[in-house]
């Protein structure tokens, strides 16, 4: 089993930059994909970025592309999602999502873990 913890949600200003965390346990995530999803209020949930578990690839939503990237550090067995030039229309819950010998996929069904996820807030 996996265990995923995100962190590093907040309130942050238009423009601004959030760095969320995603701590793995329970067993190495190195060979994991690994994705953030997120979710706002009466919407449902939607891809956001994704790194494949060899870590060569990534794919984003182009409601992100060229301001939010994904890397991890499987030292750490922790993901990262950098959130630069930050829109009201990011607010939203954020999830960390994994999957063994995973590609950059974009749909939830195909990741059998879950955080519980953090909150952004982006305020215009």
């Amino acid at each position: 089993q996996v265990q995923l913890v995100e962190s590093g949600g907040g309130l942050v200003q238009t423009g601004g930059s959030l760095r969320l965390s995603c701590a793995a346990s329970g067993r190495t995530v190195r060979t994991y994909a690994m994705g953030w999803f997120r979710q706002a209020p009466g919407k449902e949930r939607e891809f956001v970025i994704a790194i494949s578990w060899r870590g060569g690839s990534t794919y984003s939503a182009d409601s992100v592309k060229g301001r939010f990237t994904i890397n991890r550090d499987n030292a750490k067995n922790t993901v990262y999602l950098q959130m630069n030039s930050l829109k009201p229309e990011d607010t939203a819950v954020y999830y960390c999502a994994a999957a063994p010998y995973g590609s950059t996929w974009s749909a939830t069904e195909k990741y059998g873990y879950w955080g519980q996820g953090t909150q952004v807030t982006v305020s215009s």
